[in-house]
């Protein structure tokens, strides 16, 4: 099963580890220094052009989505209950 994160990019469902809402970038100190980390490791990926609104984690890589994390997330949990 796969997952479209936008633009031209889609990773396998298994890979994925957790969906943020851009938000908890500013609001939190750790996450803020998990992105920095990855960045470092070149494995920060920003999708697309429009702006990112989610965060999206998986087990190679982190992704600045364009689409909402609640519509992410609702297209993972109907791969997960089909």
């Amino acid at each position: 099963m796969f997952i479209h994160l936008g633009g031209e990019k889609i990773i396998r469902a298994s890979e994925l580890i957790a969906i943020f809402d851009l938000s908890i970038e500013k609001s939190s100190k750790i996450s803020k220094q998990f992105v920095t980390y990855a960045s470092r490791d070149k494995k920060v990926e920003v999708i697309g052009e429009e702006e990112s609104k989610s965060l999206v984690v998986t087990q190679s890589k982190v992704y600045y989505s364009p689409i909402s994390s609640m519509t992410l997330k609702k297209r993972a949990h109907q791969l997960l209950t089909t």
